[in-house]
Formats: structure tokens, C-alpha cells, sequence
């Protein structure tokens, strides 16, 4: 597995994947890359250069563990673009790596081609998820036989009196079935510091950042799963208003990974949207 050195000199791993014009993939978390696989087989169009994040993975635990902070991994995207010898690159963040996408191109907007923020998190931008979104969102799913208990888990959260995520799990997939929960076991996150620290103090700057969007000129994709309660499609329509250049796409059926509930539909309009 290649490796760079980040400017602090932690040692980090990307994983390349495919053939063709690379685009630089982010996973949320932060955790392991290696939930993304090949996207539903959008290797089969591009060359996906995946990162581990630092901590995660292959890459590194750094000495610095405030470096943890989604602010200060963006250096380490611009040092994977400098490494890798692109002048400018094509960009796609999953989840919670949306936010380090976001504020790349924020920082960085003559350095990205084309970004696609996939199933977006919209923390770096200041757009709030309220609770009553996610729970008509949930209703949606109420004829299928996990959402009783999900649901009650669900209400408990957005009320302050339970933690229990795992009940909450089917509500991120379009189907809960085996492959959903093989899925969801291989992807949790391993670095608890890493994820406690993602969105430390001073992680997001939203009205910076939302600011220098209204500039962004390169073509941007916002897609999102019809029933994902992390990044709901009225959130992602809201954060698509940003920028001057944005499609939003809302994948039917699909929860918080749209290319495992339907490869196909995926990788159609994000290689369309790469080219």
C-alpha cells in the first residue's frame, strides 16, 4: 500500500483502485477506507485513489493527536494532491469526509476539477439536521419489521435519553438485509480519539467556509439516499443552494451508502458527473 508523509511527517496510506483519470476519494468516520471498496465498481471508470485518514487504517497515529480536528486534515489532502503530482484533482467525500472536501475546496478551490460529496454531512457548512427531520424521514420506513425497535431507539436519541446507535442501524441502509449488516459490522470505526476529536473546537468555520463557496466555480454533485437519516435530501437540497455550480441527486430507495442498495444507479451518475 503507497504511502506520503503529512507536513507533520505522520506516514499515511492510500489504497489506488482502477484505471483511468484518478479522483481522490475521503471515507467518513474517520475509519478504515476500506468500507468504501471500489464504490459499486466506479473503479471500472476511474482511477480511485483512497486515503486513510491518519490514525486509520494503514496510516499512521500521530504524535499530535489535535490533528485529529477536520480543519487540520485538509493539509493532508493538499499534501496527497501534492504527492501524487496533480495539478488539479477530482475530489469525492463520503459522509463525515464531505466536511474535509468541503474545506479543501473552500481553501483550495483552484486545486479541484470536480467534487462529489456523497451522502454529505453538512457540519462544516452550519446546516442543522433537526430532530423532527429525521424522524418523518424515519416514518418512511415504518412497515418494515426492525422499525419498532429502531424507532424507539431513534426517539431516544433526538431526546437526550439513550446512546443506543447500534438499534438505529437499518435506518442507514436502503435494505437491512445480510449484506446491510455484514456492511455495517466491517465498517465502525476503530480509533475512538480519531472520531472523538474529528470535530473538536475550532474543527468548522461554516460562515468562512459558505462564504468562499459562493466562489467555487467547479462543477459540484450532492447525492443522497432517499431514506438517510445522516444526511437527509432537504439537508442536502439546502447545502446544493451553496454553490454556483451544484446538481443534487437524491438515489431512490438508497440509505447512507448508496452504492451498496444500488451499485448501478450509483456508478452511473457519479461517472457521468466525473466524466
Amino acid at each position: 500500500m503507497p504511502t506520503f508523509s503529512a507536513p507533520d511527517g505522520t506516514l499515511l496510506a492510500y489504497r489506488v483502485t482502477g484505471d483511468g483519470d484518478p479522483v481522490v476519494c475521503l471515507p467518513g468516520g474517520p475509519t478504515d477506507s476500506a468500507y468504501l471498496g471500489d464504490l459499486g465498481g466506479l473503479s471500472a471508470h476511474r482511477r480511485l485513489i483512497v486515503m486513510d485518514l491518519r490514525g486509520t487504517g494503514r496510516s499512521a497515529i500521530p504524535e499530535d493527536t489535535a490533528s485529529y480536528r477536520c480543519d487540520r486534515l485538509v493539509d493532508d489532502v493538499e499534501a496527497l494532491r501534492d504527492h501524487l503530482g496533480l495539478a488539479r484533482m477530482d475530489l469525492l467525500g463520503h459522509s463525515a469526509g464531505t466536511n474535509i472536501a468541503t474545506q479543501y475546496a473552500a481553501r483550495h478551490p483552484h486545486r479541484v476539477g470536480r467534487l462529489a460529496l456523497i451522502a454529505p454531512s453538512t457540519r462544516a457548512v452550519g446546516i442543522t439536521i433537526t430532530g423532527e427531520t429525521r424522524r418523518e424521514l424515519a416514518r418512511l420506513r415504518e412497515d418494515e419489521p426492525w422499525f419498532p425497535a429502531a424507532f424507539a431507539a431513534l426517539e431516544a436519541i433526538t431526546d437526550g435519553t439513550g446512546d443506543d446507535r447500534e438499534a438505529v442501524a437499518p435506518f442507514f441502509h436502503g435494505r437491512w438485509d445480510a449484506a446491510a449488516r455484514k456492511h455495517h459490522a466491517s465498517s465502525r470505526p476503530s480509533n475512538g480519539e480519531a472520531v472523538a476529536l474529528f470535530a473538536a473546537e475550532g474543527a468548522f468555520h461554516p460562515e468562512t467556509t459558505r462564504a468562499a463557496l459562493v466562489a467555487f466555480e467547479s462543477p459540484v454533485l450532492l447525492l443522497a439516499g432517499e431514506f438517510d437519516l445522516n444526511s437527509p435530501p432537504p439537508a442536502a437540497a439546502e447545502f446544493a443552494g451553496l454553490f454556483p455550480d451544484a446538481t443534487l441527486v437524491v438515489q431512490p430507495g438508497a440509505g447512507h451508502h448508496p452504492w451498496l442498495d444500488d451499485a448501478g444507479r450509483f456508478v452511473a451518475t457519479t461517472a457521468a458527473f466525473l466524466g
